[in-house]
């Protein structure tokens, strides 16, 4: 025998039913014994709390709202039954009489007792298990109404009535034969041994579903909702969730409590006892498998392909996590002094006056130091379990044994639960490394010795950031997702984001890596889409739904998302966005920049942003900083974490001041090559940025820093390309015009040099903790003597690299080269 069970949103509207009735019909054709169960049209039950509640007020708006009541059961009925339903809308009728005399006496009394609000809630289900059974008898099938306050006994708890399983399970099978009918029961409702009807309390339709089962002993209970079984998280708050296949009955009663909407755990106790197994199917998916909850539930875990679009196995044995779940806003209470160390009795008294205040403790935490205790509650409750506490430990408080119970409100509990984590070690160390990756304090921590669950007290606003992150851990760790911030669309940002949409696919099939572009920023507009924005076409998207650029707007927005494996990408050459850095890495978001103004600035700001990135556990990125793409930061880390002593390093770190040297020769004078390098777009639009040395100080700046040394920009000689008396010019018509009558003087070295042999170089040079910038002359020997075009080439002198120093070479300018190397850093974050 089977025993299906329809809640709320599958019989929401004629449409619904109908599917409803379709998988009754369809599922008897190999199951003739079945006995359904229904809840409440979709809101019904809703709208009946609605109706008490302004009738005990003296609301006479409550008549409308039974108007409209009356009015959508009949329509179902009519729409349902199309002739022949006079008796069905006689009865809709009769029944809405008995519910409009019960709210006129709420009405008149103003009062609403638990046992009233009993009464007119249970109209929901009797209304919907007689109109569906009535459009089965009116279809030619034999369906059958139950009403099962005539089955289901229950003591006199109203609201969350307990039920008499003795008694019931006689009333059962006197009552429901399934042998030629088709019975409709009603979830949700039963009655007291006096005749008063009760009500089961949250998910009580289930909970009908399970005792029917449980009494007749049926093959399998299934429990038809609106989504394809238990998931691995909250889908509303893990887009990447998907369903389980199997889990065992301790697994979903775990996640039930930990807030699973699925099922709830009253719903497994009496079918666990029978070893009755239970699916979670999806009425508007009806060929879904759902999950199968069991005995033994150790089916290998699989991402289906149907969500994913690849279909992929994430482990070769049983799954040590089945799911995560978690409770947002809870209380955190906390009782601590020296009065409770080596004190016998202390717990007991702390629970007792909870329970005797009626407070539900949801986790429970003590130092093995036995200095304190933390529960967590109910927020509602917080203020009275203080009280309470208060009262019962007023003597301890008093004698300064004890401090003031405090309370931390704003919480919320994460918990990953799987019956084979007792089996697999380090899940501890993965759970709290995907929270501290994405800066989640942890408040509270709770394992039962069954290690079936491990439970976190969390900020409530890092809630949705913890699902996502453990569950990229536990159910992705072949692949991961960074969500983008992208700051300036211009040359290097535009040829970034052309980059990532030519590389995603590549990228997600091969390296399991997803890249989200969440929010992106130019100098006039910025946009947001925690869909992503498609790098393709985010001109369009700017166009559509972008605002006004405010960059502090920007970053609180950004932080108030609050994404796991956020990334911030700066790709201007802005002062006032690296104000902001300091609060984006000490919000847990990586940073990767071509921006190098903010290593170069002072030396307590370079500090305080590697600090923060350490404190935080996230990175703070900027290959591109020095040498555009070329591994050359990278690289002097390496060399100096790994212990070897940085002699000296030589640099052409300009790419635009390499072109202008490897270009000057008798034919072609400095001037010249000068305005040819500006219109091939290789000189700032002033080339006095260029010309003056400052950028390749800062270059050297940060490499010097890399280096340990704690040098300041000041602190490097630097010599100017740009002659005097040319700086001050206010236009850069201007200076080009005057910068032809120098010529000669830069021709005078070029020849001196060339006299001899040798060339001139403008190269960055640390040594001693010297550092200088300034034209040089090498011969023909010098690792700089074979440059070509834009080329950058640093040479690094160490302990290890001495008689042949370490080289490395390549075009140090141009956007293509700069976006790729801002674009392998965001893929070692992925790492």
């Amino acid at each position: 025998m089977k025993i299906l069970k329809f809640g709320g949103t599958s019989v929401g509207s004629p449409e619904r039913i109908r599917q409803v009735i379709n998988i009754i019909l369809e599922t008897r054709k190999t199951n003739p014994a079945m006995v359904i169960v229904v809840s409440a049209f979709g809101g019904v039950t809703n709208q009946l709390i609605e109706l008490g509640e302004k009738a005990s007020v003296g609301d006479n708006q409550y008549l409308g709202l039974l108007t409209s009541l009356r009015e959508k059961h009949e329509r179902f009925a009519k729409a349902l039954i199309k002739t022949e339903n006079a008796d069905v809308l006689a009865h809709v009728a009769h029944e809405m009489a008995q519910l409009q005399d019960v709210l006129n006496g709420v009405f008149l009394v103003r009062e609403l007792s638990a046992k009233t609000l009993d009464y007119i809630m249970s109209f929901g289900e009797r209304l919907s298990a007689f109109i569906i059974s009535s459009s089965l008898l009116a279809d030619g099938h034999p369906g059958k109404f139950i009403d099962m306050r005539n089955a289901l006994q229950t003591n006199a708890n109203f609201g969350s009535a307990r039920p008499d399983f003795d008694q019931t399970n006689l009333n059962v099978n006197k009552i429901i034969d399934p042998r030629g009918t088709i019975p409709i029961a009603t979830g949700f409702i039963g009655t007291t041994e006096r005749g008063e009807t009760t009500t089961l309390g949250r998910g009580g339709s289930d909970y009908t579903a399970a005792i029917i089962g449980a009494a007749v002993n049926a093959d399998i209970v299934e429990i038809w909702t609106d989504v394809d079984g238990v998931m691995t998280a909250d889908p509303r708050k893990v887009s990447k969730a998907f369903s389980i296949k199997s889990m065992s009955y301790e697994e979903a009663m775990e996640m039930s409590h930990f807030g699973a909407k699925v099922i709830h755990p009253p719903t497994v106790q009496p079918l666990l006892a029978n070893q009755i197994p239970i699916s979670i199917r999806n009425t508007f998916n009806p060929a879904f498998r759902g999950t199968l909850i069991k005995k033994n539930g150790i089916e290998t875990l699989e991402s289906p392909a149907e969500k994913s679009g690849s279909h992929f196995r994430l482990t070769s044995g049983p799954p040590p996590i089945k799911g995560i779940s978690s409770i947002p806003s809870v209380a955190l209470v906390k009782v601590q002094g020296s009065g409770m160390i080596g004190v016998s009795g202390t717990a007991r008294r702390l629970f007792d006056c909870l329970g005797k205040e009626g407070i539900n403790i949801i986790l429970i935490t003590q130092a093995s130091s036995e200095h304190s205790i933390c529960i967590a509650i109910e927020p509602t409750a917080a203020n009275k379990a203080r009280e309470a506490i208060e009262g019962e430990f007023q003597l301890e408080i008093q004698a300064g044994l004890l401090e003031h119970p405090t309370v931390e409100v704003d919480l919320a509990i994460v918990a990953v639960v799987g019956e084979y984590m007792r089996h697999t070690p380090g899940i501890s160390g993965k759970f709290f490394d995907a929270l501290g990756r994405n800066g989640i304090n942890v408040v509270a921590i709770a394992q039962g010795s069954s290690e079936l669950n491990i439970s976190t007290v969390i900020s409530n606003a890092d809630e949705a950031k913890a699902l996502n992150a453990i569950h990229d851990m536990f159910f992705h760790s072949t692949s991961r997702s960074l969500n983008l911030f992208l700051v300036g669309s211009g040359l290097i940002g535009s040829t970034l984001l052309k980059q990532i949409n030519e590389q995603s696919a590549n990228l997600k099939r091969d390296r399991s890596l997803e890249l989200r572009l969440i929010g992106l920023a130019n100098s006039r507009e910025m946009v947001f889409n925690v869909d992503g924005i498609d790098p393709a076409s985010w001109q369009q998207e700017m166009k559509e739904n972008g605002t006004s650029t405010n960059f502090p707007q920007f970053v609180e927005h950004m932080q108030t998302l609050n994404l796991p494996n956020s990334v911030f990408i700066d790709c201007t050459a802005s002062d006032d966005i690296i104000e902001g850095y300091a609060s984006i890495l000490d919000s847990s978001i990586s940073i990767v920049t071509p921006n190098k103004k903010a290593n170069a600035g002072s030396y307590e700001q370079y500090r305080e942003l590697q600090r923060i990135a350490h404190k935080r556990g996230i990175k703070f990125l900027y290959e591109t900083n020095v040498g555009a793409g070329l591994p050359v930061i990278s690289t002097l880390r390496d060399l100096v974490d790994s212990g070897d002593r940085i002699i000296r390093i030589e640099g052409i770190l300009s790419g635009t001041l390499s072109y202008i040297f490897n270009s000057v020769d008798d034919q072609t004078s400095f001037s010249k090559v000068v305005l040819d390098a500006r219109e091939k777009g290789l000189t700032e639009p002033d080339p006095r940025e260029d010309l003056n040395g400052m950028d390749v100080a800062r270059k050297l700046l940060i490499l010097a820093r890399q280096c340990g040394h704690t040098l300041e920009l000041t602190d490097i000689t630097v010599e100017s390309l740009v002659p005097a008396g040319l700086e001050e010019l206010a236009s850069v018509d201007e200076f080009l015009a005057a910068l032809p009558n120098h010529d000669a003087n830069f021709e005078q070295q070029r020849t001196a040099a060339a006299a001899k042999g040798n060339q001139l170089r403008y190269i960055a040079r640390l040594e001693n903790g010297s550092a200088t910038v300034a034209i040089e002359t090498i011969d023909d020997s010098h690792p700089f003597a074979n440059t070509e075009g834009t080329d950058n080439k640093i040479v690094f002198t160490t302990e290890r690299y001495l008689n042949r120093p370490l080289v490395i070479r390549g075009p140090g300018a141009g956007a293509e080269v700069t976006a790729a190397g801002v674009f392998a850093d965001l893929i070692r974050i992925s790492y």
